[in-house]
Parts: C-alpha cells; structure tokens; sequence
C-alpha cells in the first residue's frame, strides 16, 4: 500500500538536475499538467527508406537526415515490380546506406518485394495503409512515398508482425490445410443433400454417414443400376460393428431413385472429395518436417488442456517460436484479437468488443477453449474458471476470456520453454470444492466467532434440537404418498416462534429458506435468527 501511494504522488519540477526516464514519462505539475518528452527525439531512423506498392511499379524514397538541423532530404526513384528491378532497387538503398524499409501492405503484391528485401540485407517492415494513409487532396504515387519514409523515420508507422521466412512456410501450409478442410466439408454438406433429394436416408442409421460402411453402400448404388441392386450384397458391406440391424439398414434404402442428375451429381462430388483428401494427405506430409522441427515446443503446448499437438502445431505458425516480438502477454493478445478495446471521449467509456485479428488464430483458441472448458476430469481448472465467468458475464464472454487466459499462458510456456502450470493451479481447484451443508454445530462455531454470548448459544441448541425432534415426528407420521404436500404445507401454516436475545425480539420460523447467514453478522440476536432459519 506504501508503494501505491508513493506511486500516486505528484512530482515536482526540479530547478537543477535532470530527470530519469520514468519520471519524465510519469511528471506531474502542480497545477495537473501532464509533461511527455521523448526519451530519444522524434527521429527513430536518421536514414530509411519507403516504398508506395503497385502491381506494376514500385515507387521508392530514401529519406537522410542531417545530423545537425535535422532536415531531411528525401532521394526519390520509381522501379518495376519484376524481380531483377526489385534487386537492382535493393542494390540502390545499400549504395545510400539504408537498412529499415516500410511499404504498405497492398493485395499480396508486398510479398515478393518483402522477400526479395530481406535477401538483399535491408530490414523490410510492412504496415497496415490505415497508419500512413495520404491526406486527400494532393494524392500522388510520389508523395505516398515520401510520406511514408517521412512517417517512418518519426517512428510513427505502427509494424505488423512478420514472422521469420521458416514461420511463414508454416503458416501458409496450416492455412491452406484449413482451407481445404472448409472445402471438404462443404463438399460432404452437398453429397448429403443429394443423399436426402434420392430418398437415401443411410444417414438416420449410420451415426457417420462418411464411414466405412455407408460410403461403400452409396459408392455400390452409384454405379449401380436400381433394378440389379442385391440387398444381400449391400448388407454384406455393413461392418459388424454397427449397431443398426439390417433391416432397418435396408429400410433406410429401400424405395431410393437417383432423380435427373442426382447420380452424375454424386460422381463429381465423390471424386472431388478423394482429390481434396489425397492434397490433404500430402500437407501432412510437409507438416511432418515442422512437428519434428518443433517436436519439444508442440509437447509443452499440449500439456494444456484443451490444446492438442495439432492445434498447438497451427498456434505456432500464427505467432511463431519467438516472443521477444512481442512487448509482453498483453500484446500479444490484443494483437489476437482476444483483448477488449480502449475507446473512451469525453470521460465516457464507449464500446469495449475485442478487435477483428486475429482471424485464423481466434477462432483456433475459441475452439481449444470450448474443449478446455468442458473438461471436468483430466484437469478442470478452465472448467472451474469458465463457470466463475459465466455467471456474471455470460457465454461468450466467458469464453473469450477463457481463450485469451489460454494465449498468455502459451506465450509464457514459449518465452521460458516449460509446460503448463498456472501459479493458481491448486488455489482455484481447491477453492471450488463444494462445502460441506450447514449445521448446528457449524452454527454454534459462527455465532462464537461474532461473540455471541453462552446463554445465546444454549438457546440456540435448545430451540433447534426441539425443531429437529419435532419434524422427525412429523416425518414419521405422515404416509410417503404425502410426504411433499405435507412439507410444504407445514412450511406455509407453522406459526413462527418468538423469543428474546439479549433484549430484542427474534422471529424463528420453521421454513428452509433462511440464507442471508452473513448479513448484519455484527448484530448477534440478527445473525442468531438467521442462522436458526438455516438449520431449519
């Protein structure tokens, strides 16, 4: 608490000396006057480059800064986008000593110019256009160039993550994995149709209508014709450890009739899914390669509940294997899209959803958390964290939150090459445990530790052991046909009974539903009532 306050108090301008860093970006006048001073002057890069990409040409600045007026000169040149220009135009930034170069990041066409960069020694940086968009008016391919080398070296371009060029392999290979597995499954959305148009409902019998058995009984009916269909040949397809009987698997076709193209529709769309299968057959070859580069990484992510060896294979072709990209967790999940956004004006807070990156990563850790959130067995410390969330704010948020606690444990699990084990592991699955039911003596232990006094405590003991008696008693008599309307009934005619405690009049009633045990616990004939109206 010393360390907060001494935080929170305001700093005074010093009349000699100089100010450490921290203080210049915390100093406060006495009048409320915030002062921010750059730490290293506003200019970052003293020589830099921009380039303003187009399909078909590169236009190229150099921007040098002179080290005393701190003027700058800015050395304009426009090249093909043929890859010899682009080297020739890697060849002109070294002859000026250039090393950091930002373009924007337009269509896919920044991609050959990023790589064939990189080769050449210079340092590309790409941007989103929003972060050095040209005011209109003036717009020309000159002054974009101009302006985004005059925007760079203020360090004012905001860089979007690149990951290194192994990284990037990776990346496209996992998302064009994802791609056709979109693609396969709308294919089998269409083959099911088509199922459902011929009046073939092996989908009501198989629980997967792709296994085995059904696509050798569909693959059978295709090629052939309806009247040399044998019901023994289809029932000697059926593997014998389906559960639906014969009959019902020969209802289920009986009557079928391939309508106009239906049979030619079914061909295509069989032979488009074995196509798609075989190229996803040969990208988890390719994969292999990365699972065995990053064997050790893959196994600490999969300590994680929720999170499987594929999907921990498809989270590091996303952020990659190096976190000192990153400034810390927080960074990282916002640049995931997983953090809520920062949009007040005028002292009013407005809208807080999270951001829209993250669109192959999010998705993925939504998916990890709702598996990791039903877990309740193997380890249910998401479990116990999502239902916390949930109760006050609901599903989706819940999730959210759960997906972006996921991310920055994985950041932590890469930054220092370690499984999976949160500091509050223990504390949260013993926390949650369920209490034991309240009773008279947990009663008696309560009311001594509100300092209730002994003659309190044996009125407390007599009146609840005489109710206790009594609705035994009442139990006893009553038949088991009538044992619910009798407890409710007795709950809504018994009278309550009126004592003193310590002077002042307490109602003890006969009902269940006491449970405000922590409320007024500084008023002991208050705390007396309702713990009685607990026990009974």
């Amino acid at each position: 608490m010393a360390d907060k306050k001494r935080n929170t108090q305001r700093k005074h301008i010093r009349s000699e000396g100089a100010y450490s860093l921290d203080e210049i970006r915390s100093l406060t006048m006495d009048d409320g006057t915030r002062v921010i001073t750059s730490a290293d002057g506003d200019i970052k890069r003293p020589v830099c480059a921009g380039i303003d990409v187009h399909k078909e040409i590169l236009m190229a600045a150099v921007c040098k800064t002179d080290s005393k007026t701190l003027n700058a000169v800015f050395y304009v040149r426009q090249f093909k986008s043929t890859n010899s220009d682009i080297r020739t135009m890697g060849a002109w930034f070294q002859s000026h000593g250039v090393q950091d170069v930002c373009m924007e990041s337009t269509g896919k066409y920044w991609i050959p110019v990023f790589n064939i960069l990189e080769q050449c020694g210079q340092r590309p940086v790409l941007t989103h256009p929003k972060y050095v968009k040209q005011a209109k008016g003036q717009k020309t391919d000159f002054r974009d160039a101009v302006h985004i080398a005059s925007m760079f070296r203020m360090d004012l371009v905001v860089a979007s993550f690149i990951p290194p060029a192994d990284i990037r392999d990776l990346r496209e290979l996992c998302r064009y994995r994802l791609k056709l597995t979109y693609m396969r499954t709308s294919e089998k959305n269409r083959f099911q149709n088509s199922m459902t148009v011929s009046k073939v409902r092996l989908d009501c019998v198989f629980s997967d209508p792709f296994g085995k058995s059904a696509s050798s009984i569909m693959e059978y009916l295709i090629m052939t014709e309806p009247e040399d269909v044998s019901d023994k040949q289809i029932l000697s397809m059926v593997d014998r450890r389906v559960k639906a009987s014969g009959e019902d698997i020969l209802d289920s076709i009986h009557g079928y009739e391939f309508i106009g193209i239906q049979r030619d529709k079914l061909k295509v769309i069989n032979l488009h899914l074995g196509q798609i299968n075989e190229c996803i057959r040969l990208i988890d070859e390719k994969l292999d390669y990365f699972r065995q580069k990053y064997s050790r990484i893959i196994r600490h992510l999969a300590t994680m509940v929720g999170v499987t060896e594929e999907s921990a294979l498809y989270i590091l072709g996303e952020i990659g294997t190096d976190m000192s990209v990153w400034r810390d967790d927080a960074s990282l999940a916002s640049w995931a899209g997983l953090s809520p956004a920062n949009n007040a004006s005028a002292g009013k807070k407005k809208s807080t959803r999270t951001g829209d990156g993250g669109h192959y990563l999010k998705p993925l850790l939504v998916q990890c958390a709702l598996a990791a959130a039903k877990s309740t067995k193997k380890d249910p410390y998401f479990h116990y964290k999502y239902e916390t969330l949930k109760k006050r704010r609901g599903h989706k948020k819940a999730i959210i939150a759960i997906a972006r606690k996921m991310l920055v444990a994985i950041y932590h699990m890469i930054r220092d090459d370690a499984d999976f084990l949160p500091v509050d592991h223990e504390e949260v699955l013993h926390s949650t445990k369920k209490q034991k039911g309240l009773n008279l003596d947990n009663v008696i232990a309560f009311l001594k530790e509100q300092g209730a006094d002994d003659d309190t405590l044996r009125l407390v003991e007599r009146q609840c052991g005489a109710q206790e008696m009594d609705a035994a008693e009442e139990m006893e008599s009553v038949s088991s046909a009538e044992k619910k309307q009798s407890v409710s009934g007795s709950a809504a005619t018994s009278q309550p009974i009126q004592e003193s405690v310590n002077g002042s009049p307490v109602l003890i009633s006969g009902s269940k539903q006491g449970r405000a045990l922590n409320h007024h616990l500084k008023d002991p004939a208050v705390a007396t009532a309702t713990a009685q109206n607990e026990l009974l």
